[in-house]
């Protein structure tokens, strides 16, 4: 391969009002690499070594301008211009001004549970397409992306060692060390299944020239991970897998998380990744929930601390919050008290333990909820939910009529950008088994939870999907969902 084309990237990445990063993955040759933006030079550093060459991440400082601009850039390795997988040499993208209004995209499901679905997927990219015309015309400031931004369902199948360990019957399993060879197995997977992914137009292009925020879920480590039995979670190949998931992850979606600025975790802390920042008037947080997740738990109580800690902090503007797996969705309690009674359990009720209302997580759910109504009555903006996972698009609210004025919080799901939504007849199972009546939060009734029909739309809509917001000049935050099959649902948020 040529010394001058990348492996990967450029990624482009945000972590506060003027910290930006460029990311790219090159071969083993490479010995220095700069950013090259608007006239200024951007040292790059390796802050990784994955299978597939060196990882270098560049910061870039850019304070905000009086209006909105773009910024160009290159990438200079070894004193040569560096190319991507499609031959591109440069690369822009926009910086607000300062008193502008960052104009927000949130996107999940980036990829498929399974190889029939790929394959039966006729344009995978359709949507990102889409995404890539609407940031042409009109630029978008910022792209979060709430989770699954790779699937590794395959990792059963292709990787060796891993196919030969999961034949074993379970308490062999249990029993098994992780070997180096599987260790070298899974470190390739992991760094392969990144790049296959993220080189496919035209998400090679949008993750170059929007400034992207990342928050895993459970398929980028393994389905259902931190929903499994503890013995199995706990064994020695388990977390192998998650090692080597983790390792990737801080490198590819974080940028390398030793360095990523936005971190919440107290300085040298390794026990969790959300991110927190403000951009614009708009603060971010991203909750990791799976780094820490149990049956039991979504996130222990230090990390818990610092979540509060930072909320309490942010005192104006809008709120958004990136919670992979949504707080207000439809009750599975039916289902998972169906499954709690039989002898497959273990096997099947994985992904009905990752929800917020499953019984082990309504208290933390609770918890979150308070803690958000809390922060919202101190606060002069809107607060709102951002999540995925579920392969629909939707709209709740927690309605809080405890004091003088009534407090909104939002949940706003997009799922998923490339994951197909459920089949009609898995729908009718959904909804035969589930319900959204209204929910009461507190013994007085005061605080309810509900569905919201949005215009132009149902309750549900099952479609791929992405989600824009953005301000309008009514003071309102209105919510685009931005579908594959024509539909244009939209809500304004008053707060």
């Amino acid at each position: 391969m040529d010394k001058r084309q990348l492996k990967l990237g450029p990624l482009l990445g945000i972590e506060g009002e003027t910290r930006y990063t460029v990311c790219f993955l090159t071969d083993h040759r490479a010995t220095q690499a700069c950013v090259l933006a608007n006239g200024t030079t951007f040292n790059a550093t390796v802050v990784g070594k994955p299978y597939s060459g060196l990882f270098w991440r560049a910061e870039l400082d850019l304070p905000a301008p009086a209006s909105g601009s773009l910024i160009s850039y290159q990438i200079d390795i070894d004193g040569l211009i560096a190319s991507d997988q499609s031959s591109t040499f440069e690369w822009s993208f926009y910086l607000p001004g300062q008193h502008e209004h960052a104009k927000v995209a949130y996107a999940s499901c980036n990829g498929f549970s399974d190889l029939k679905l790929m394959n039966t997927t006729p344009d995978p990219y359709a949507v990102w397409d889409q995404l890539l015309k609407m940031h042409r015309d009109q630029a978008f400031s910022m792209l979060l992306m709430g989770g699954d931004q790779v699937y590794a369902d395959s990792i059963w199948t292709v990787v060796p060692t891993l196919k030969e360990w999961n034949a074993l019957p379970l308490e062999e399993k249990i029993k098994r060390k992780a070997s180096k060879l599987m260790i070298d197995h899974l470190d390739r997977f992991y760094c392969e299944l990144y790049c296959e992914r993220w080189k496919q137009q035209p998400v090679a292009t949008a993750l170059a020239t929007i400034p992207t925020v990342m928050m895993w879920d459970d398929h980028d480590i393994i389905d259902g991970w931190g929903s499994f039995p503890a013995k199995l979670q706990e064994c020695a190949v388990f977390q192998a897998i998650y090692a080597a998931a983790a390792k990737h992850f801080e490198l590819f979606q974080l940028r390398g998380a030793a360095h990523n600025q936005s971190r919440i975790a107290h300085q040298g802390s390794n026990v969790h990744y959300s991110l927190g920042f403000t951009f614009r008037e708009q603060t971010i947080v991203a909750l990791d929930n799976r780094s820490e997740r149990t049956i039991e738990r979504v996130m222990g109580q230090i990390h818990w601390n610092e979540i509060n800690a930072f909320v309490d902090r942010v005192r104006e503007g809008d709120l958004l919050v990136m919670v992979a797996v949504p707080v207000v969705y439809r009750d599975f309690s039916f289902v998972e008290n169906a499954f709690d009674a039989t002898p497959w359990e273990e096997e099947l009720s994985d992904d009905l333990k990752d929800h917020w209302r499953a019984r082990e997580h309504q208290g933390e759910r609770a918890r979150l909820i308070m803690r958000l109504l809390d922060n919202a009555r101190e606060r002069s903006g809107k607060t709102v939910l951002l999540s995925g996972d579920v392969h629909v698009g939707c709209l709740g609210v927690v309605k809080d009529n405890t004091g003088s004025k009534t407090i909104n919080l939002h949940q706003v799901v997009s799922s998923g950008i490339v994951h197909p939504a459920p089949t009609h007849i898995q729908w009718m199972g959904i909804l035969a088994t589930t319900n959204d009546r209204t929910e009461q939060l507190d013994e007085n009734g005061r605080i309810c939870i509900d569905m919201l029909k949005v215009f132009g739309a149902g309750t549900y809509f099952r479609t791929r999907n992405f989600v824009t917001l953005e301000h309008g000049n009514d003071n309102k935050l209105w919510v685009n969902w931005i579908c594959e099959n024509g539909e244009k649902p939209a809500y304004p948020l008053n707060g």
